[in-house]
C-alpha cells in the first residue's frame, strides 16, 4: 500500500498530506504494509518519481495526499481531469496554463478506489469527509491524472488501484483546519475501507453545484 504526501508549497513551511503519510508509514493494514513517499510539489518531478515508486513497490493500493487549504474535511477525489492550469509556480518555479498532463490523453480518468466506503468509513469515526468532484488544476491533479493514467497504460499493474484525497490545513496554517491526529485517524479508516471493499457501495454524496 503505497501512501504519499507533498512537501510544502505557496510559502507555506508545513504540508499535512506528508505528515499524515509520514505517521501512517509501517502500520499493517488489512495484511498491507504502509510505505510512506514525499513527492515534490513539482508538475514534471512529481510524476515521474510517482511511476518510479509504483514500479518498484507493485502496491494493490495506492492513496497520494494532497493539502487543500480553504476545505473543512476530507476530500476524497473523484475524477483527475487532463489539465494544468497554475494560479501559483510550483516549488520549481515552473507554472503552466491550459497544457495536458498527458498530451493525446482522455479528458479525464475517475478513482478507481472505492470512494463512497471510504467516505462512510471516516464519516463513522467522527472525522468530517466528503467527496470531491475536482481536484484543482495545479500539482495534485497533477499527479492524480498522471496516476491513474500510469495504472490504465500498464498491464503490470493491473491489480493496483488508485486515488486521491485532499486534507486542510493544520491549526497552525489557518482557518479552516483539522487536528492532525484527525487527519490520520481518517485516512487509516480511507485506508481500511480502500482494501476491505472489492465494489463501492452507494450512497447520495454529489454536489448540487
Amino acid at each position: 500500500m503505497l501512501l504519499t504526501g507533498f512537501d510544502p508549497f505557496g510559502g507555506d513551511t508545513d504540508n499535512p498530506s506528508w505528515r499524515v503519510a509520514q505517521a501512517l508509514a509501517g502500520q499493517r493494514i488489512a495484511g498491507h504494509v504502509v510505505t510512506a513517499a514525499q513527492l515534490p510539489t513539482v508538475f514534471d518531478a512529481s510524476l515521474t518519481e510517482l511511476a518510479r515508486l509504483v514500479h518498484l513497490h507493485q502496491p494493490a493500493i495506492v492513496l497520494c495526499l494532497g493539502q487543500a487549504g480553504g476545505r473543512m474535511a476530507l476530500s476524497v477525489e473523484r475524477i483527475g481531469i487532463n489539465i494544468d492550469d497554475a494560479r501559483i509556480p510550483d516549488n520549481a518555479g515552473a507554472q503552466p496554463v491550459d497544457t495536458a498532463v498527458i498530451a493525446a490523453g482522455p479528458a479525464a480518468y475517475f478513482s478507481s478506489l472505492p470512494l463512497k466506503a471510504m467516505l462512510r468509513a471516516v464519516q463513522r469515526t467522527g472525522v468530517p469527509c466528503e467527496v470531491s468532484q475536482t481536484a484543482g488544476t495545479f500539482v495534485c491533479n497533477h499527479v492524480l491524472y498522471g496516476l491513474l493514467h500510469l495504472l490504465a497504460q500498464h498491464p503490470s499493474l493491473a491489480h493496483t488501484r488508485g486515488g486521491f484525497l485532499h486534507v486542510p490545513w493544520l491549526p497552525a496554517q489557518g482557518t479552516p483546519h483539522l487536528a492532525l491526529r484527525d487527519m490520520v485517524r481518517g485516512v487509516h479508516e480511507a485506508l481500511w475501507a480502500a482494501m476491505l471493499t472489492g465494489h463501492d457501495i452507494r450512497l447520495a454524496a454529489g454536489a448540487t453545484h
